[in-house]
């Protein structure tokens, strides 16, 4: 089976339990509670009137959030099942969000236009082998002169077991990884068998895709906290976010990238 269908079967089955989740809480979301984190809004600028396509939007909470801000946004994802709920969630916030199923590197062939923002967030790149044609997509989707807003996890973090204390995996991307996970990461489920294809993305490739793609890089922040608790062992910290409680503020937990289209 194509690495494409395993993880979009994954996301499908992710999304369905993904709704009911506390850690998703779409009771205050529904409520008008924003779903991006410190992290992104301190980068974003004023969204008011702009042209926004979100990548990998999952089933569409950051995509409604940033329309929310006065973005006229529109939100992709491989998922039928996350595409479908984000339509559906949408319609219940009275946001008029556009959702197109699709992957990324399909996504020339299923959406014309282009946009002001191109935004992507946690968790996106490591679903997709070749950054080369990831770049090329967010470039032909920007305006020149249209800025590009990536949040991700650190790539250092993916090397290590779950308490970050030994080392599994390369940080370079050498190899696919195959992983078959019982449950998802959300708080209400530790059971479904989930099977998923995933790369890790040293920071340079991803700058080197950028900059080959015809964008210019404007920030590249690294963060020793991360607004999602994503391993065992780690600590909460007084604004909410998470560090290693065996290495505080030592290890690069997220990093975010603002590149611009010349």
């Amino acid at each position: 089976m194509h690495y494409t269908e395993i993880n979009k079967a994954s996301w499908d089955e992710r999304t369905k339990i993904h709704i009911d989740s506390e850690f998703y809480n779409v009771p205050e979301f529904l409520k008008g509670k924003t779903s991006l984190n410190k992290i992104e809004l301190d980068l974003l600028p004023d969204l008011k009137g702009k042209k926004l396509l979100h990548l990998q939007c999952h089933f569409g909470q950051d995509t409604i959030s940033l329309a929310r801000m006065g973005a006229e946004a529109t939100g992709i994802d491989l998922s039928t099942q996350a595409i479908k709920t984000a339509k559906e969630l949408n319609e219940q916030c009275g946001t008029h969000c556009e959702f197109v199923e699709s992957s990324v590197y399909d996504l020339p062939k299923n959406l014309e236009g282009q946009f002001d923002v191109v935004f992507t967030s946690y968790g996106t790149v490591g679903w997709m082998p070749d950054m080369d044609q990831w770049a090329d997509v967010v470039s032909h989707f920007l305006k020149p002169g249209g800025k590009f807003y990536f949040i991700e996890f650190h790539p250092f973090c993916w090397m290590h077991d779950d308490n970050i204390e030994e080392v599994i995996y390369s940080y370079f991307n050498v190899e696919d990884i195959k992983e078959t996970d019982e449950g998802s990461y959300t708080e209400n489920d530790n059971s479904t068998e989930l099977k998923s294809v995933t790369w890790n993305h040293p920071i340079s490739e991803i700058v080197n895709a950028l900059i080959k793609s015809g964008l210019s890089i404007q920030k590249l922040n690294e963060y020793p906290s991360s607004p999602y608790k994503i391993f065992k062992g780690m600590r909460e910290l007084s604004d909410g976010t998470y560090d290693i409680a065996h290495s505080p503020e030592q290890i690069p937990l997220v990093y975010a990238i603002v590149a611009e289209k010349l």
